[in-house]
């Protein structure tokens, strides 16, 4: 019986010690298994945090760059208004009355013709500027109407069209008629 006791004694011994690295192990299994359950909740956190910035930059970015297309569309419209006033305004002036156009042009002509020996306007105000200039009629140009003055030999030229008046102006009011016409 002797040897049986030892030989239990042992076994238990090792029964224990076996318990005791099981437990150990589950215990270490356990600690193992928190640290990368805790490690993959803090990666997913932060993949989720990133992925929530990136949907708001590409939010910011497609809001900006809907603002950008809503102005650019608003500013071509807005242009294109203005080439219609301009446009409508040119059709205006080419078909002034003729009691209008005899003033205007008998107003610059009397104010500018003494700087010059030539005088050219348009096919349609030749008459007129024979009648109303002492200068020498010196042939027809594209206009809408208005006369070109020049010296004798040429080296002088003012343009007093309708057209280089209307441009000048368009180009001096512009704020002004913007924002007349878009406040």
């Amino acid at each position: 019986m002797g040897l049986e006791t030892v030989v239990k004694d042992i076994t238990d011994v090792a029964q224990a010690e076996v318990s005791r690295i099981n437990a150990q192990a589950d215990a270490e299994v356990s600690k193992i298994l928190d640290e990368a359950r805790h490690e993959a909740k803090k990666i997913m956190d932060n993949r989720l945090a990133k992925s929530e910035d990136d949907i708001k930059k590409l939010r910011q970015q497609e809001i900006s760059s809907a603002n950008l297309e809503v102005k650019r569309t608003m500013l071509n419209a807005r242009k294109e208004v203005l080439d219609e006033v301009y446009s409508q305004s040119a059709v205006q002036i080419a078909n002034l009355p003729a009691s209008k156009n005899e003033e205007l042009l008998k107003a610059i002509i009397d104010k500018h013709q003494v700087n010059g020996a030539k005088i050219y306007s348009n096919k349609d105000s030749k008459k007129l500027v024979e009648k109303l200039s002492s200068l020498t009629y010196a042939g027809n140009i594209d206009c809408i109407g208005g006369v070109v003055i020049e010296n004798e030999d040429s080296t002088i030229r003012l343009d007093y069209t309708y057209d280089i008046i209307l441009d000048s102006v368009n180009d001096k009011s512009m704020k002004q008629i913007s924002d007349i016409l878009f406040g």
